[in-house]
């Protein structure tokens, strides 16, 4: 189709889908439109796959829409499984010289809500997840940037997964704790205790600068302190150092509330046993309910007291209208 014509049809739907009211009728009238989208997105040489791909991270947002995407991409491609190209995509630089795909990251942030495609990710054949963690630091696109951060931090709710998230073949912490981490000197015992990419960082090292993504980094690494094993190796790695000095530099309460919240766990002793993975401790919904009562009080009166608690499925990432 025509430049301008096509460019502003495309950028009409991707403001259609920002609509959460509109994915029921948008689905009606074409039921094969995640499968039409998701091949455009995917075309190396369609000029509008970024708009395509933004109207996927918006429609993802909701079940429906996204069970339709889960199912348009495990279908039987020429091409490959529809995630491994998906994946492919997003970590090509000049996949499509037309267009640059940042939206793929919120979309693949949204599926990895599910299950089935937290399991392609942690597939341990695939090195799916060792692809992504150079993109946590992308420095042209906060929004690639941050629908990897969710993606990993969604892949980290999966405890089984923690020991080797943690260990050589992925190593993860790093990955994590880099962005968080600004110019502070250390002492020399202390930065003996940090990982080699952390150690020694130039004056002008910058933190992160979308709360959001800061957010979910430290959400992230809270996960991974899950289990006892996991706690003992983010304690061995030195992020107590990191969480220290990001939570004396950190201008927002609720990345600081989140902050603190790890560091206590850090810093505090060991849960009692039987409730050492606190991903399987079950609380009591009255309890809850008070836990999470007192924290939206807490950040009415803009204290540093506790974020919002973790959920197993994080505020899914779409495209703003334009």
């Amino acid at each position: 189709p025509p430049e301008k014509p096509g460019r502003d049809a495309a950028r009409a739907l991707v403001n259609l889908a920002a609509e959460p009211g509109l994915h029921g009728p948008l689905l009606e009238a074409e039921p094969a439109l995640p499968a039409r989208l998701l091949g455009r997105a995917l075309d190396p040489e369609w000029p509008w796959a970024e708009e395509a791909a933004a109207v996927l991270a918006n429609l993802s947002r909701e079940p429906a829409p996204c069970d339709a995407l889960m199912a348009a991409l495990a279908a039987e491609e020429p091409g490959g499984p529809g995630l491994e190209r998906l994946v492919h995509a997003l970590c090509t630089p000049d996949y499509n010289p037309r267009a640059p795909l940042h939206y793929l990251g919120p979309v693949l942030s949204n599926l990895s809500q599910r299950p089935a495609a937290r399991a392609f990710l942690l597939d341990r054949e695939r090195c799916v997840v060792q692809r992504l963690l150079p993109l946590a630091q992308f420095p042209d696109s906060s929004v690639r940037r941050g629908g990897v951060v969710g993606t990993l931090r969604n892949c980290c709710f999966e405890h089984r997964h923690h020991e080797w998230l943690l260990g050589p073949q992925v190593d993860i912490l790093p990955f994590l704790l880099l962005p968080l981490a600004g110019p502070e000197d250390f002492s020399e015992e202390e930065m003996e205790r940090l990982p080699v990419d952390l150690q020694y960082l130039p004056p002008d090292k910058q933190r992160e600068p979308d709360a959001d993504i800061r957010k979910m980094l430290v959400e992230a690494v809270m996960l991974l302190t899950a289990t006892a094993a996991g706690r003992q190796q983010v304690r061995r790695q030195g992020a107590y150092l990191i969480l220290r000095e990001l939570h004396s530099w950190e201008p927002e309460p609720d990345v600081q509330g989140a902050c603190e919240k790890l560091i206590q766990v850090l810093i505090g002793d060991e849960p009692e046993p039987g409730m050492e993975n606190l991903l399987e401790v079950q609380v009591p919904e009255d309890v809850e309910r008070r836990l999470q009562q007192l924290d939206h009080q807490e950040r009415e009166q803009h204290t540093r007291g506790q974020p919002e608690e973790l959920a197993p499925e994080p505020q899914a990432e779409g495209a703003t209208p334009t």
